[in-house]
């Protein structure tokens, strides 16, 4: 194999794999996915643990050096912590997992052996109530329960809000002070029309407005450096132990400094989260193609990579996904 470094045509290094194990969530969120559900993939569908694995270490090759395991929801996989040991092992630099924290909370101790970096929790609502609406699932104790103990063990946590317009925009300023209290990074994200309709909320919430919102509670509330890669700008508040993040998915502002790749729990190779996909990696493996085979179409396709979301997007004809399809 080549010893190339994935780059796309506008000179951006790839190096972060957003890799998505399962379709399955235990939770139906309007945000991610629709009342009625989704038809779930059957297992042989699905990439296995070799086939991933296979992937990751050539990706690795190729200059990958994270790796966030994301889903539908990862833990509802059988068997994930094997897989999380196996790349704990690799050649990785940072490993990270997204998780809506229903079935976190016994694995947080192995988490923290295991060195991963941080853990994003999805939570769209501090008032049970309101939770439970979103959700349709009444699980708001045992969450908090997982982000007590996140706390507990120090493994840093971010806190994901999907800002919904009509639904819980009211918990903006409840959930910032979540960052007051605790060493988190809350971050507020523009709601996207990944809900399994690929209707476009009527009156969207976009990043002005939520750091409007923030601003008139917070007067000192200022910006502060990001990661290069970053998708969120990073903002702080005097006196909190924690930060603020606007993630301005729908607004695709930070396009220009994009490092990442997705793969989905059914092994479709996505450049962009608004694409409809290149190739599916799954069906070219069970073909019996090489790595050198495999790592040229994944370099081809990233060189040939949208410049943004919107182009990307505009070469697709309905965002008619859920998040939980695509991988959170």
């Amino acid at each position: 194999m080549s010893e190339q470094v994935l780059k796309d045509g506008y000179g951006r290094t790839i190096n972060y794999l957003r890799l998505a194990v399962t379709d399955r969530c235990n939770l139906r969120c309007f945000y991610c996915m629709p009342e009625e559900g989704i038809n779930y993939v059957r297992r042989s569908e699905l990439l296995t643990y070799e086939e991933m694995v296979r992937l990751v270490h050539l990706l690795c090759e190729l200059g990958v050096e994270k790796l966030r395991i994301t889903g539908g929801e990862p833990f509802l996989r059988k068997d994930i912590m094997d897989f999380l040991r196996m790349m704990s092992k690799s050649a990785l630099k940072e490993i990270h997992m997204t998780t809506n924290g229903t079935l976190t909370y016994q694995h947080i101790p192995v988490l923290k052996s295991l060195g991963v970096q941080s853990v994003n929790l999805s939570l769209d609502s501090l008032d049970s109530q309101r939770f439970f609406q979103i959700t349709r699932r009444d699980s708001f104790q045992t969450v908090m329960k997982t982000f007590h103990r996140l706390m507990e063990f120090e493994i840093p946590t971010k806190i994901n809000m999907v800002v919904m317009a009509g639904r819980n925009t009211e918990d903006i300023i409840p959930m910032a002070g979540l960052a007051e209290k605790y060493p988190v990074s809350v971050r507020f994200i523009e709601e996207m029309p990944f809900n399994g309709t690929g209707d476009t909320p009527v009156e969207p919430w976009d990043h002005v407005m939520i750091r409007n919102r923030l601003e008139q509670h917070f007067p000192s509330l200022r910006k502060i450096p990001t990661k290069p890669g970053a998708t969120a700008s990073h903002l702080h508040v005097d006196g909190f132990e924690g930060n603020l993040g606007i993630i301005a998915a729908y607004s695709r502002t930070f396009c220009g400094t994009c490092n990442r790749l997705r793969v989905t729990p059914k092994g479709v190779l996505r450049t962009c989260l608004y694409d409809e996909g290149v190739f599916n990696i799954r069906e070219i493996m069970r073909q019996g193609a090489t790595d050198t085979q495999l790592a040229d179409l994944i370099i081809d396709a990233v060189a040939h990579k949208a410049k943004d979301g919107f182009e990307a997007e505009s070469q697709r004809s309905r965002l008619s996904e859920s998040m939980s399809t695509i991988g959170g």
